[in-house]
């Protein structure tokens, strides 16, 4: 018999989790609080131009197809994906940039003319990155952060220095040349970590990079939550938009509904997608699982200053994925993890889908989106956000050594506040929990909780942790939990 299940957020990991769940034959509904379903990965839309609010980039797309083939389908039953080449392109400087193409032997190339004799260490650092990438996605991210004992394996046991050394110092043993470093050091600030800050083994998201490469789904990445959505109601799921939970109902340490505009919704189990310490505060204090202060002492991953620019010409010298990397890492890294405070120089990075996809903006003009990884919980405020879109103008045109800013017709921002006022994100985080030694597989938030009975979670706060792909595998995860709990 199956159960009648609210699930609160409509995030990939949450609508994944209400496909797995409809399937096993529960009666699901999807309670969001914005206007508009997907979360962090919302669209903006205006005056003919379309963005992608929050993720951009699709790797893993292997994690894609296991999502999708679990329910008979694939990915293009859906949405029409793109591989980029180049990938994307990194600035270093004016006129000093490094190109990743897209195929591993042109990257060894750019690799080899930077730096003579790397094409060859590059092989074997991707061949071990691979060897991670096999046991992590094919293995170990598929489970369910229940016990230390999931991380034992024949195959572990042999990469448990893997686990001890980490992402700065395998490249650095390999690599001199500060650029490739740079380069290689980069995929893992999806994670949300330093890359002196995460394990080893982490390197297998650099075979997500190099091995499989960037692609990008035409119209956006809000199409492959429109395909989930599509397949979730094709399942039976419905879904509620302008629904925001006030209250978890429980009696005597049971979850028995929730509480949305003043009434109550009673179901079975309750599933939260929404982020993990805003869910923990609907219930009375004596059912939270974490405190405050356990909260505190977590290393969170970046929040984020985004901007929404429409160019009225086509930018000339980017690629459709374009890394700014002319400033000191180390020390916008320190920024973000060691001072909490507003970057002196900002890395940043940014997006012109219209090189791609000629439906995100009018004939002749530019779609473009940048964003400055920051401290989660700093002061946000106008002023600092047009201080910092001046910044990072002026690098941009220094760089690309071309004028943009006559040719802005409009601007959008969303940063800190935006994140804690949209979804209730914590300290306005924009990618989660970091994956750091300490913050991994079962030392992370749980699944289910332990002081209230049917209450559960998932999404980048717990296991496996922060991304699209992660937060996939999260709603599995948690479903097959469900199942096993009841």
């Amino acid at each position: 018999m199956g159960k009648k299940i609210a699930v609160i957020g409509s995030g990939f990991s949450a609508i994944a989790a209400a496909c797995y769940l409809a399937q096993d034959g529960n009666e699901v509904t999807v309670y969001e609080k914005n206007k508009t379903l997907g979360g962090r990965a919302r669209q903006l839309k205006r005056d003919g131009f379309t963005f992608d609010m929050g993720p951009t980039w699709y790797w893993m797309p292997d994690v894609f197809e296991r999502f999708f083939n679990d329910f008979g389908k694939k990915p293009e039953d859906f949405y029409t994906l793109e591989k980029l080449g180049p990938a994307y392109r990194v600035y270093f400087g004016v006129d000093d940039y490094l190109t990743i193409g897209d195929t591993l032997d042109k990257i060894k190339e750019e690799f080899e003319k930077e730096e003579p004799g790397s094409a060859a260490k590059l092989q074997k650092f991707i061949d071990e990155a691979a060897d991670n990438y096999e046991i992590a996605i094919k293995d170990l991210v598929y489970r369910p952060g229940v016990s230390p004992l999931e991380l034992i394996t024949p195959t572990t046991i042999k990469k448990l220095g893997s686990f001890f050394s980490t992402i700065s110092k395998e490249v650095r043993k390999s690599f001199d040349n500060p650029k490739l470093v740079a380069i290689l050091e980069f995929p893992v600030l999806f994670l949300g970590a330093k890359p002196s800050n995460t394990p080893a083994f982490y390197s297998f998201m650099n075979y997500a990079d190099f091995g499989y490469g960037t692609f990008h789904p035409q119209g956006g990445m809000f199409q492959v939550v429109d395909g989930m959505v599509q397949l979730a109601q094709d399942l039976g799921v419905k879904f509620q938009i302008s629904s925001p939970v006030e209250e978890i109902l429980e009696r005597d340490g049971n979850a028995y509904g929730i509480k949305i505009n003043g009434k109550e919704i009673l179901a079975d189990i309750i599933l939260s997608g929404a982020d993990y310490h805003h869910t923990e505060q609907l219930l009375p204090r004596k059912r939270r699982q974490y405190s405050e202060s356990y909260w505190e002492k977590k290393t969170f991953a970046p929040s984020s200053l985004l901007f929404y620019v429409g160019f009225s010409q086509k930018i000339k010298n980017v690629e459709h994925h374009t890394l700014f990397f002319d400033v000191d890492f180390e020390k916008h890294a320190r920024a973000i993890y060691d001072e909490a405070a507003w970057p002196d120089e900002p890395l940043f990075y940014a997006s012109f889908p219209s090189k791609t996809d000629n439906s995100v903006a009018p004939e002749g003009a530019e779609a473009g989106i940048f964003l400055i990884p920051l401290a989660p919980g700093l002061e946000d405020t106008p002023q600092l956000r047009g201080q910092y879109f001046e910044i990072i103008m002026d690098r941009f045109e220094k760089l690309t050594t071309q004028n943009v800013r006559e040719n802005i017709i409009f601007k959008e921002s969303f940063c800190v506040n935006d994140f804690v006022k949209d979804y209730n994100s914590y300290k306005g985080n924009a990618y989660g929990m970091a994956n750091t030694l300490l913050q991994t597989a079962f030392l992370r938030p749980k699944l289910k909780s332990k002081k209230v009975e049917n209450l559960f979670f998932t999404g980048q706060l717990t296991v496996p942790g922060p991304g699209v792909p992660p937060s996939l595998i999260s709603g599995k995860l948690v479903a097959g939990l469900i199942a096993k709990n009841n």
